[in-house]
């Protein structure tokens, strides 16, 4: 409720029309065509199973694709990337976001922090693509939440005995990969992409909330590897999101990861080069 009284112009203001801040029509055209075409001659590499509420790293070269499927229930998990050659190039969440929407979707593109600010990975094939956005304004595979941690859970439960979140199970998982502590490794990990979970904000207070995802077993979103990567996934403590998340309660359920490596590579596709911009 608002302690000050709206002024005699304050439906004028409110109707002023939103302008969208990054046009995308300006963005560097992700090939969506070349990419299937050469991922439809493509054979599987590897594949990686993330237990319930654990998480797990992976690699994927330059050129290749990795899918990441939903078996045996609904589940989400939180997907970090870091560049192999320098893991310090990681996920920019917020500039995704800014970029292309809150939600991402086949053509969409997971670019990297600054000074980099190039493309990590594109999303190739997303089974619930159907979805769209909901009468809640839910959509699924958000850049908006974070990652549920055990510093969040401390701060509104008082609590120290939780270590399954993701930004711990991430952790883990990272600092596995690299050979070092998960101090060491804990500054590198960072806001995620929720892949499957349903998010959205309130209407009417603006508030981040999760329901249900619709994610089913054999559902799969898919990408195409810009340059090395690492991936890191956690199977998310809140399985398919509807009721909790960081609990032993909910439901949950494995994660795949598969990798798959085309016969040719898309034409005329070079790894992106980091970002030109020379400060003066």
């Amino acid at each position: 409720m608002s302690s000050h009284p709206a002024p005699k112009d304050a439906d004028q203001r409110r109707a002023v029309r939103p302008v969208i801040c990054y046009d995308p029509a300006t963005l560097p055209d992700p090939g969506l065509a070349a990419l299937r075409a050469a991922r439809a001659g493509a054979r599987k590499v590897g594949e990686l199973r993330v237990p319930p509420r654990e998480g797990r790293c992976f690699g994927v070269p330059q050129g290749q694709f990795f899918r990441i499927t939903s078996i045996e229930g609904p589940q989400v998990g939180d997907l970090n990337l870091w560049s192999a050659a320098d893991p310090s190039e990681r996920f920019y969440s917020g500039k995704t976001r800014a970029l292309h929407g809150t939600h991402l979707g086949p053509g969409d593109r997971m670019w990297s922090s600054f000074p980099h600010l190039r493309p990590m990975a594109t999303v190739t094939e997303d089974t619930l693509d159907w979805y769209g956005i909901d009468a809640f304004g839910g959509s699924v595979h958000d850049v908006i939440g974070t990652r549920c941690d055990p510093y969040s859970h401390h701060l509104l439960s008082g609590g120290d005995n939780y270590h399954h979140c993701c930004h711990s199970n991430l952790t883990n998982a990272l600092a596995k990969h690299l050979g070092q502590s998960p101090r060491q490794a804990e500054p590198l990990v960072h806001d995620v992409l929720n892949v499957f979970m349903c998010t959205g904000f309130t209407r009417d207070t603006g508030q981040y909330f999760m329901k249900a995802s619709p994610v089913r077993p054999g559902d799969y979103i898919e990408f195409f590897a810009e340059i090395d990567l690492i991936g890191g996934l956690s199977a998310c403590p809140g399985g398919d999101c509807s009721t909790q998340h960081s609990s032993d309660a909910a439901a949950c359920h494995p994660l795949l990861v598969e990798i798959f490596a085309p016969a040719k590579p898309p034409a005329n596709r070079p790894p992106p080069a980091p970002s030109g911009y020379v400060w003066p």
